[in-house]
C-alpha cells in the first residue's frame, strides 16, 4: 500500500510539473488582465444613438452591449476612454478591439496562449519587459520580465 501510495504521489507531481512548463501563465492565474470597465465612456458622443428618449446625446455605452451591424450600430469604429478603447460591433455586441483577446485589432482575432491584446496586437507578456504579465506593466531598467513578473526569481 505504501509503494502504491508513493507511486501516485510521483506520477502527480510529474503530471503537475508538465502542465507548469507547458502553461506556465496556468500557475499565475491570480494575476489574469480582465476588462475591469464596465462601460465605455466615449471620446465623442453619437448623436440620435440608441433608444433614448432623452434629448441628451448618447456619450456612454455599457460593456458588452447589443448592436446589429446592419440597422443599429453604434460602435463602428467608436473612440472610448480617452483613446484607450476602440469599438467594433463583432458578431452582436460592442467589443473593444483594443483590449479583447478574442477580438483584438479586428473581430474574431484571437490571441493565442499567453498573449494578451495590448493596444490592438496580440502580446506575449511571459517575458516581455514593456508588458510584463499584463499590457502596459513596464519593468524598471535592467529588471528581467520572467514569467509575467518583473524580477522574478
Amino acid at each position: 500500500m505504501a509503494n502504491f501510495l508513493i507511486k501516485g504521489t510521483s506520477i502527480l507531481s510529474l503530471a503537475m510539473l508538465l502542465l507548469l512548463l507547458l502553461h506556465p501563465e496556468m500557475a499565475f492565474s491570480s494575476d489574469i488582465e480582465i476588462d475591469e470597465d464596465e462601460e465605455y465612456v466615449l471620446d465623442s458622443p453619437i448623436p440620435n444613438a440608441g433608444r433614448s428618449r432623452s434629448r441628451f446625446l448618447t456619450s456612454i455605452i455599457k460593456k458588452g452591449t447589443h448592436c446589429d451591424p446592419v440597422k443599429y450600430n453604434i460602435c463602428n469604429g467608436v473612440k472610448a476612454n480617452q483613446g484607450k478603447s476602440l469599438l467594433y460591433c463583432c458578431k452582436t455586441h460592442c467589443r473593444n478591439v483594443l483590449g479583447d483577446r478574442n477580438n483584438c485589432g479586428k473581430c474574431g482575432n484571437k490571441c493565442k496562449l499567453g498573449e494578451r491584446c495590448c493596444g490592438g496586437r496580440c502580446t506575449k507578456v511571459l517575458f516581455n519587459p514593456y508588458h510584463c504579465g499584463k499590457c502596459e506593466r513596464q519593468c524598471k531598467g535592467g529588471v528581467p520580465c520572467e514569467n509575467g513578473y518583473c524580477g522574478y526569481a
